[in-house]
């Protein structure tokens, strides 16, 4: 009994804050758009009972499932998405696994001070972070002007309501979620393994390279996980730091909602952006469990 309880609760959790609100998002998508408050007329009537549930069935129709693929502004915005979130996640790495790895090999009283240090940024508002890189990315930001007197360029960069600065935010503001796991994997590592990886011949690199990185790919996959799954859907960021020209489907779905205030279509991008990311997440767990199973 203690078992089943213990297993039953994050079941009842994702039930109930993943699986209930899908279903209504759902639902939403395949019903009509309607001028009325809320602005969608449902297909499916519960209070009907089963005669309900028979009419949804004989009306069920994925029309607005069909009219993502007729406008090509929602395609667009998923690959564009796809885009800014797989260069931001290969840069977070790139900038976050030389920190975890200084983090690691830094004496053990100095490395709660660092953890710290990581975490400070979620001590401020995520908002004003990113409105003070607005301040700072601007022609007449705090760049530019520390650009401008070192006399490396003539004239302000046009940084601002550009990709650039959408991957600058999405970097700095989802650092910290590449950093911890890949700091957590490389804590765990056995320094003896590097010791034998050297008496075997392997200079430092070498050992770093058949050693360390291995041991350190579950913490790599972890962070790139943790940055990929919200940078796909960010709102905030390239609605700032981003132009007219950048698209990304969380502005798409925004703009659909309170814009437009089409719900059914609005929904059917939120379902389908939720079907991009669960399905690379389940084919992953698969091929992780077929690896394990392999090496016993």
């Amino acid at each position: 009994m203690r078992r089943l309880i213990l297993i039953a609760v994050p079941y009842l959790w994702l039930l109930a804050f993943f699986l209930v609100p899908f279903l209504i998002v759902l639902k939403i998508a395949l019903s009509d758009y309607n001028l009325s408050i809320p602005p969608y007329t449902p297909q499916l009537d519960l209070s009907a009972g089963w005669q309900g549930i028979k009419d949804f069935y004989d009306a069920l129709d994925f029309e607005n499932f069909t009219f993502l693929t007729s406008d090509d502004l929602y395609w667009k915005a998923y690959l564009s998405s796809l885009k800014i979130a797989v260069i931001s996640t290969f840069m977070t790495l790139l900038v976050g696994y030389p920190i975890a790895y200084g983090m690691a090999q830094a004496p053990d009283e100095w490395r709660p001070t660092l953890m710290m240090l990581v975490i400070l940024p979620f001590w401020t508002s995520f908002l004003i972070r990113v409105y003070s890189w607005m301040g700072i990315l601007s022609n007449e930001g705090l760049l530019n002007k520390f650009l401008l007197w070192t006399g490396v360029i003539d004239q302000p960069l046009i940084i601002l309501s550009t990709n650039t600065a959408v991957y600058i935010g999405i970097v700095y503001t989802y650092l910290p979620f590449m950093i911890l796991p890949i700091y957590a994997a490389l804590e765990k590592l056995d320094g003896s393994l590097l010791e034998a990886a050297e008496d075997l011949g392997c200079s430092r690199l070498s050992a770093f390279w058949l050693v360390t990185f291995p041991l350190s790919r579950s913490g790599m996959v972890a962070g790139c996980f943790l940055v990929f799954i919200p940078a796909l859907g960010e709102f905030v960021i390239p609605s700032l730091l981003g132009g007219s020209s950048t698209l990304m489907i969380g502005k798409v779905l925004w703009e659909e909602f309170f814009s437009n205030r089409d719900w059914p279509v609005a929904s059917a991008v939120a379902v389908v952006l939720l079907l991009i990311l669960v399905i690379p997440i389940v084919l992953f767990q698969r091929n992780q469990e077929r690896q394990q199973e392999a090496e016993r």
